[in-house]
């Protein structure tokens, strides 16, 4: 089936819908929600069976939903309606919540019922909660919706509020008024729960030290006191404020921008507190926490260690996912501390939500040098990936609860094994960041998935499945069902592994096969040939790592859809359902040299066949100049998209008007 992806942004809901529904065999293309005239022409262009829009802040037009079937997904259950509906959830304390697959219409959230999902919520935060049990039960419903529709024989149940099953209500949009925290009366429980609703956005917006900040995050503290809306302590970039009967922990804060000003993005609590006027950290003290954490303490901890028999869990989680110089280097030394124990097996990797995503960009922005914190950066994490890569005296495991992108991913493929649960979205490349990439990958990840493999994963610069990364070796194991039992399962697997009997035969081999590759081209090798690449990337002038990155930081609005998600944008003719497309792009990529023949051109076209006279001789053969001339035309038109998947269209077309007349 062939279907569109609209989007207002490429989340991690958008591409683990997309992964899904591409594993499963259908034609995808994605174009995000940039205004009504873009998607009339994504859709005129794709031709779709279906539009199916996973995260969509704005309404399609009535052109489009009239005309064609479009499924939105909405973050609640049967009956609930409006834009906030996994706030007032989480605020509310809701214990159960579902994911709702309905037909677009004329009014929001309304329509026909094509499936729902239903989920326990955890208690955490909403964006903890929205890439888990939020996102495994909208992937269940569309591919349960999709199931339907392609079937042909279902018809969705209309809304209808005297059903028993339909459990929402209409709700107004959630605003900074009713999030608000009132120091003086909130317990610790109302504070959490008004923390975790905004969580990553938008944001509780409160006053620090005189300037205005969104706090973003919020974790219980069990020991600290102190007189409510006070700066107790701070930890690991977070701070610590007390409440009438306890304190939180707040890990991010984004300054709130002045009228007319700047925009500005999230950082950790204690660096945005640098600037603030009030000297908000003046005299707060450090607080640090025991690596091996106390059994049931409340707190908050970005990094802990534990033990059960010969295993050793080393339990990380960074905001965001990013690893910032400081987060890499207490990683690392706590790694060598996971080292020193007796244990047999190292597990790395939360209990839920994200494994990792790399470097810190938010930091790096931020930094008074961005160039240099860049390359501090990465060589912090390269450090703790080659202490992870050759270490011999235990086995490594790295546990992926949730998704893991870029540097994050390829620190985990530094591990002996990687495990990783169903529900979780693999993004293994670096060039949407105009990166070239560290961390070993060059090394590690030809070793797991074999050069080809590894070159289409990273230049495909598309999301990856579980199932698929089990299918091409990028992953040794995945983990089913949902974030609760995700824990025992992992743990269950571990202690299997330090008892397996070949456990002291891998361990010696994988000592050999180190070596062996050593001898081959050491490590080092590896490492100062990624740098060199990475260097160029942070200090050249015409490298596009500093402008991506700060369009990432600020959450620009992309001017258009990536080409490399937009197939019906980079495809060279018109596509129509149940024809077959011209590969243009392999050809251009193709290792042929020399001007391509009439016949490549010609097979290239839907339904065409190279034709030749009984003699063997091409027809037209004798008009070289004209062929030359299409042959040319084509080339200019559609080598941009090969060479660069950043191009667009709109270059394309100033391109062409800065080029003479006769050219």
């Amino acid at each position: 089936m062939r279907i569109l992806l609209v989007s207002s942004g490429y989340n991690s809901m958008t591409q683990r819908v997309h992964a899904e529904l591409a594993d499963q065999g259908h034609e995808v293309s994605v174009e995000l929600a940039l205004g009504d005239e873009v998607l009339r022409e994504g859709v005129r262009r794709w031709n779709p069976d279906l539009i199916v829009a996973p995260m969509l802040t704005t309404a399609i037009p009535e052109d489009i939903w009239s005309a064609r079937p479009c499924l939105i997904v909405h973050p609640g259950p049967r009956g609930d309606r409006g834009p906030s509906s996994l706030d007032w959830a989480i605020m509310g304390g809701a214990g159960r919540w579902g994911v709702t697959v309905l037909q677009a219409n004329a009014e929001m959230d309304a329509g026909d019922i094509w499936a729902s999902a239903e989920f326990t919520l955890s208690g955490g935060s909403k964006s903890s909660a929205y890439r888990t049990e939020v996102a495994d039960a909208a992937v269940a419903a569309v591919l349960l919706a999709v199931a339907r529709f392609g079937s042909g024989r279902y018809r969705p149940e209309p809304l209808d509020y005297g059903r028993p099953d339909v459990t929402g209500q209409c709700r107004p949009p959630c605003r900074q008024a009713d999030r608000r925290i009132d120091w003086p009366s909130d317990s610790t429980a109302t504070v959490l729960a008004k923390l975790r609703a905004a969580d990553s956005s938008p944001g509780v917006l409160d006053v620090l030290g005189g300037t205005e900040y969104y706090l973003v995050g919020g974790y219980e503290e069990d020991e600290l006191r102190g007189q409510p809306g006070t700066i107790l302590a701070r930890r690991d970039g977070a701070i610590c404020c007390a409440t009438t009967d306890g304190a939180v922990w707040i890990p991010q804060l984004r300054r709130r921008p002045a009228p007319g000003g700047p925009k500005t993005f999230k950082l950790p609590a204690t660096v945005a507190l640098r600037e603030s006027l009030g000297g908000a950290l003046a005299g707060v003290p450090e607080v640090s926490a025991s690596l091996m954490q106390t059994p049931g303490r409340r707190t908050y901890q970005q990094i802990s260690y534990r033990e059960s028999g010969d295993v050793g869990y080393l339990e990380f989680s960074f905001p965001g996912g990013a690893m910032s110089t400081g987060q890499c280097r207490r990683l690392l030394a706590a790694y060598r501390y996971a080292q020193g124990r007796p244990v047999k097996v190292i597990v790395l990797g939360g209990p839920r939500d994200l494994f990792a995503n790399g470097i810190h960009l938010n930091v790096i922005q931020a930094a008074d040098d961005p160039a240099e914190e860049s390359w501090r950066n990465i060589n912090a994490i390269d450090d703790l990936v080659e202490a992870i890569l050759t270490s011999t005296g235990q086995l490594t495991v790295a546990a992926l609860a949730g998704n893991a992108a870029a540097g994050g991913l390829m620190l985990a493929l530094a591990a002996d094994e990687v495990w990783c649960r169903g529900g979780a979205v693999l993004n293994p490349h670096y060039r949407l960041m105009g990166l070239h990439g560290s961390e070993y990958w060059t090394y590690t990840l030809p070793r797991r998935v074999g050069a080809t493999e590894a070159a289409r994963l990273t230049e495909q610069c598309l999301p990856v499945t579980p199932s698929s990364a089990l299918r091409t070796g990028l992953v040794d194991q995945v983990i089913p069902g949902g974030p609760a039992g995700y824990r025992a399962q992992v743990a269950a697997l571990a202690e299997r592994l330090a008892l397996s009997p070949g456990y002291a035969a891998r361990l010696a081999a994988k000592a050999r096969r180190l070596a062996a590759d050593g001898r081959q081209r050491p490590l080092a090798a590896y490492r100062a040939a990624e740098l060199t690449i990475m260097r160029r990337n942070f200090t050249g002038p015409r490298e596009p790592y500093a402008r991506l990155r700060q369009a990432f930081v600020y959450k620009d609005k992309p001017p258009h859809t990536p080409p490399h998600l937009a197939r019906h944008r980079t495809h060279p003719w018109p596509t129509h359902p149940g024809r077959p497309r011209p590969a243009v792009a392999a050809r251009l990529r193709s290792r042929r040299r020399g001007r391509p023949s009439r016949n490549s051109w010609s097979a290239a076209r839907p339904g065409a066949r190279p034709q030749r006279h009984r003699d063997g001789v091409t027809p037209g053969a004798g008009k070289p100049a004209r062929r030359r001339c299409f042959v040319l035309k084509r080339l200019r038109l559609y080598l941009p998209f090969a060479r660069n998947p950043h191009y667009c269209w709109s270059q394309l077309a100033d391109d062409q008007s800065k080029r003479p007349s006769g050219a």
